[in-house]
């Protein structure tokens, strides 16, 4: 799973619990082979952006979408339980992607 710098993602217990939704006007979409992030419906305007995914974002969305309301922490814990990699690993992909996907306007707390 790749990361930028593990020392900066060390999250507080309050932004871990902080519940967080994937808002409904995103989708997830294959693009000649490769998942794509879109906007549809009446929002698509306004965003004139489209978001690739690397697999593990690919992982992390789908896994968001499942669970629905979810958190930095449940994220976290369903990676170190589906692939091989320390909780510190996890912590700082999770955290880079949340991030990511909060400044582009994708998910609501």
């Amino acid at each position: 799973m790749p990361y930028k710098d593990i020392r900066r993602c060390l999250l507080s217990k309050k932004v871990k619990k902080t519940i967080m939704r994937i808002k409904k006007d995103f989708v997830l979409r294959d693009v000649v082979g490769k998942k794509a992030i879109f906007c549809v419906g009446i929002k698509a305007i306004d965003f004139r952006k489209i978001i690739t995914l690397n697999e593990s974002g690919e992982w992390i969305w789908n896994e968001a979408q499942a669970q629905g309301d979810f958190t930095a922490e449940s994220l976290i814990a369903r990676a170190c339980e589906e692939f091989d990699t320390t909780p510190q690993e996890a912590e700082a992909f999770v955290t880079e992607f949340l991030e990511q996907l909060e400044k582009e306007g994708v998910i609501e707390k």
